[in-house]
């Protein structure tokens, strides 16, 4: 947040300036400047009147009574971040968003989606603007729908403005969780050009980034200004063998069971009746006679250093289990580019007229493990086995044997995600009759291509070439096989997305009459909108011929489209120069799922020079996403888990009863709207002239959640969702049904805590100091009305955490041209999912608690000349290793890849030139 800028030596704040201190906690440097000098000077100026996210009337900056936290330009610099996904981590408010690191896995969806999450109540509850008006939501189907953060110009952003009071009555009641409003710069002339180099201390994860920015006119003038900023960036891939505390966190002792049965070379799957025959002959294996149905010939060898032998592991005592973390990326490759360009044109002096242009891609690459092949061979070809006469059985297919294989020499599957945004703004704003007006259309696009590019092979052909003797699952293949293998590599564009919204708002604003406050303001606007989604699979994908690349139930591509109009009005009043109130209500309607009322109260209160109260309250309401009413069924699967009732019949024998079982996620036609309740209470206090304090509780309630059960949750209460699990003849596990259904309620509060130090001077220099945290007093959810609520406040439960505390402070100095900032982003320890078990038993591993993750970064800039700016800086100053984790959500095991940082310590530079 921007730093307040008070009046050097004065020892008593007049009411006008505690007012400022209020926004300045919240960021308005500018108005701060002004006020300073206006209690200096005889007759004070005029503040300017400005827009402030959450509000349509513009007002002076430190009148809101609403909570805004503003994060600058000149802050976002001196982190040493380039995107806006690595702004949000900055923001304690923010918890699960989505990220390059968590978005790695094979065939998941959404992949390449950055997201942000407020309160960690959804990414589809925190709502997501540009310049204050709506962007296209990513476009590829999923459980979560918002906006892609890359399609953000970040090298364009001015400033960023958190408003942490959710369900706004001003852009949508389906801000919940809150809104985030990326600001850009709107009056720019001159040139502008960045560089900025990234190198991690082990290699791999660097980045490379430039940037242009330049503009002409100048409004007043000139009548005009028409500026550009484009941006482009690189980052590398970051393999698991590129970091040594991937090992360190014994994955395979710890979590053997979470691993792979699918090994290189390949593990045999016996039936029950080929078991029992094997050991009536006496076959052994490693000079054992085996015990489970799972073994591998070539233990206790196994091809290390992914293919492990692992008694304790999913492969058992008589075959491998394989590491996927020993063979897979951290961090994936990516390559993004933006432009934003802005025209504004004086049409009069009341009227003026702007344009403008966004446009961005983002293309990350995926690489995974190698590719998983379940296949028959024929037991005669397998010479250990050629002699047992597993042909005599009477099993479906005489003779036949189950491979569960690693294909190493198709290589690791990879994947090309491309993402890419265009939004085209026009509109006209001035005065009007007393109005201050401001009408716009906004056409805005998000498109999706999800590309096999390799390791991925068309599974008739590769079952045929196993069964034939081409490919060996158990060693090297013949030239035939590995001709085979190259020729039926997938090089495709499976999936295509596309989502469109076009949208038509106006707002307009006039001061109605004068109370004993100042003036009595009222808004009123209006928007029409209509969203559009296509969903188009590939006629190979269709085919369901992708080995590990299931084609999507239903066979066909989807169109929905849907209109929502919105209205809302606002008065501002400010009943005296103490008391003020913000009411406002906004009245929602989707077509074919209905709209809602949704009322909010703000006010604040000024009882003394020091301290300003201030409170709101409000409803929400949140219609369900076109991807959660009608997407496609998506076949995917759970970590590795085991079924209980499968294991109560094998003495709890992991090799026989965890798998990944099979998973199918509906969505639901029939789903109705969240509804929420929300309100807070806060106070912000200048105690002196060098320090401003906020704290503001908050409290939200959300019904008809929108949700599905967890699958860990599903195995782990059969008795209540039984009927969730599918299973064969054999009763072993089919699949498990994931259905979105509104379920419950969730709950969530907490308190925001600001504390800021600003414009000490010393004899070395200026200081200043920054926290900003945020305290969770209680994250729970409610699976079906009447149960009892799951809390996930410092607890992992199904996808995540929510942390009880979470900060970032920073620690400035400035002289002359030098200047230094020291920071650090916190994150405190949980109780882990507990999700291993001791395959001995079937004991469940000692609870694991995850330590506290915290980092610190510092930065140092030198001002050469008005032109030139340098800056270095170090992220992650002490190489701090990401926590333990024994969590089996995300497929990188190990740690929990959504708040941390797998790439270590960090060093960037970069170099700023300026002329205009």
């Amino acid at each position: 947040m921007s730093k307040p800028h008070p009046q050097q030596g004065s020892k008593h704040l007049p009411l006008s300036t505690l007012a400022l201190s209020v926004r300045l906690a919240l960021g308005a440097g500018v108005a701060a400047s002004l006020l300073a000098q206006g209690a200096q000077a005889q007759n004070a100026p005029v503040l300017p009147r400005v827009e402030i996210t959450g509000s349509a009337i513009k007002q002076i900056e430190s009148e809101t009574p609403l909570p805004v936290q503003v994060i600058t330009r000149a802050e976002i610099d001196k982190t040493g971040v380039t995107t806006a996904a690595e702004l949000m981590t900055r923001i304690s408010a923010n918890v699960g968003g989505l990220t390059d690191g968590a978005s790695i896995n094979v065939g998941g969806d959404q992949r390449g989606f950055n997201s942000a999450n407020l309160r960690g109540i959804g990414t589809s509850s925190t709502l997501v603007l540009l310049n204050g008006r709506r962007m296209a939501n990513f476009a590829s189907p999923g459980d979560d729908t918002g906006v892609d953060l890359n399609n953000i110009p970040a090298a364009a952003i001015q400033r960023v403005e958190v408003l942490l009071d959710g369900a706004s009555s001003l852009y949508g009641t389906d801000a919940i969780g809150g809104v985030i409003n990326f600001i850009t710069r709107k009056d720019f002339r001159g040139v502008e050009l960045n560089a900025y180099g990234l190198k991690t201390d082990e290699g791999g994860a660097g980045k490379r980034t430039v940037s242009i920015s330049g503009g002409i006119g100048d409004l007043q003038d000139d009548g005009y200004n028409v500026f550009a900023v484009f941006d482009a960036q690189r980052t590398d891939r970051l393999s698991t063998s590129q970091r040594k505390f991937v090992s360190e966190l014994q994955v395979p002792q710890r979590l053997g069971h979470l691993l792979s049965g699918f090994t290189s070379p390949g593990n045999i799957r016996l039936t029950s009746a080929q078991r029992d025959h094997l050991q009536e002959i006496g076959f052994q294996l490693n000079g054992k006679p085996i015990t489970n149905r799972m073994i591998n010939l070539s233990i206790p060898k196994c091809n290390p250093p992914a293919n492990l032998y692992l008694p304790g592991g999913t492969g058992g005592q008589d075959a491998c289990t394989y590491d996927y973390m020993g063979d897979t990326e951290l961090y994936p490759k990516t390559e993004k580019q933006n432009l934003l360009s802005r025209g504004v044109f004086r049409i009069n002096s009341d009227t003026q007229a702007y344009a403008e242009v966004a446009l961005s891609r983002s293309r990350s690459y995926y690489v995974g493990s190698a590719a998983r092949v379940t296949a028959g061979i024929d037991y005669r070809k397998i010479p250990q086995l050629a002699n047992t006469g597993l042909d005599s059985l009477d099993d479906d297919e005489k003779g036949e044997l189950e491979v569960r294989l690693r294909l190493n020499e198709a290589g690791r599957r990879t994947s090309e995600l491309t993402s890419e945004g265009q939004r085209y703004v026009l509109g006209i704003s001035g005065v009007l009759g007393g109005w201050d007006y401001d009408v716009g259309y906004n056409h805005s696009v998000n498109t999706v291509k999800d590309k096999d590019t390799h390791g991925y092979l068309l599974y008739k052909e590769l079952k045929q070439g196993i069964a034939d003797g081409r490919i060996n699952p158990f060693g090297p293949s013949s030239p035939a096989g590995q001709a085979l293998i190259d020729s039926i590599q997938v090089n495709d564009v499976v999936r295509r997305a596309r989502g469109t919204m076009d949208s038509l708002d106006m707002k307009a604003s006039r001061a109605l009459t004068t109370l004993p406050g100042g003036e009595l303001s009222l808004a009123v606007g209006g928007e029409v909108r209509r969203e559009r989604t296509n969903f188009n699979p590939s006629a190979l994908l269709m085919s369901n011929n992708i080995n590990n690349d299931d084609a999507p139930e239903g066979g066909k591509a989807t169109s929905d489209s849907r209109r929502v109009a919105g209205v809302f009005g606002e008065l501002l009043a400010p009943f005296t120069k103490e008391i003020q109130a913000q009411i406002s209500a906004r009245y929602d309607r989707y077509q074919k799922v209905g709209g809602a009322l949704s009322p909010k109260v703000g006010l604040s209160y000024t009882p003394s020079k020091s301290l300003l109260v201030r409170a709101s309250m409000g409803r929400g309401f949140r219609a369900p996403s076109m991807s959660e009413l009608y997407r496609p069924t998506v076949y995917s699967s759970t970590a590795t888990l085991p079924d209980p009732v499968y294991c109560a019949t094998v003495e709890n024998d992991y090799s026989d009863c965890a798998d990944n079982w099979s998973t199918r996620r509906y969505s639901n036609a029939n789903l109705k709207p969240e509804r929420s309740k929300q309100f807070s209470l806060g106070a912000v206090m200048e105690p002196g002239q060098h320090l401003t304090v906020s704290a503001d509780y908050w409290n939200i309630k959300r019904t008809n959640l929108i949700s599905e059960i967890g699958d860990d949750i599903i195995l782990g209460n059969l008795g209540k969702y039984g009927s969730l699990v599918h299973r064969d003849e054999d009763g072993k596990i089919d699949y498990i049904d994931l259905r979105k259904e509104n379920r419950g309620a969730q709950k969530a509060s907490g308190i925001d805590l600001v504390v800021d130090v600003h414009n000490i001077h010393t004899g070395v220099g200026r200081f200043g100091a920054h926290l900003n945290g945020t305290y969770v007093l209680a994250s729970k959810i409610q699976t079906a009305p009447g149960d009892a609520f799951i809390s996930n406040l410092n607890r992992f439960v199904t996808e995540g955490v929510v942390q009880r505390w979470r900060h970032t402070i920073s620690l400035d100095w400035d002289q002359g041209p030098f200047a230094a900032t020291l920071s650090n982003s916190f994150s405190s320890g949980y109780e882990d999912q507990n999700s291993a078990i001791n395959p001995t038993d079937g004991s469940v591993v000692k609870a694991n608690h995850v330590k506290a993750y915290s980092l610190w970064d510092m930065s140092g800039s030198y001002a050469w000349s008005k032109q030139l700016k340098l800056r270095v800086g170090i992220q992650n100053l002490f190489d701090k290793s990401p926590p333990y984790s024994n969590q089996a959500f995300h497929f990188l095991s190990g740690y929990d890849p959504s708040y941390t940082d797998p790439r270590g310590r960090r060093f960037y530079a970069s170099a700023n030139y300026a002329f205009k």
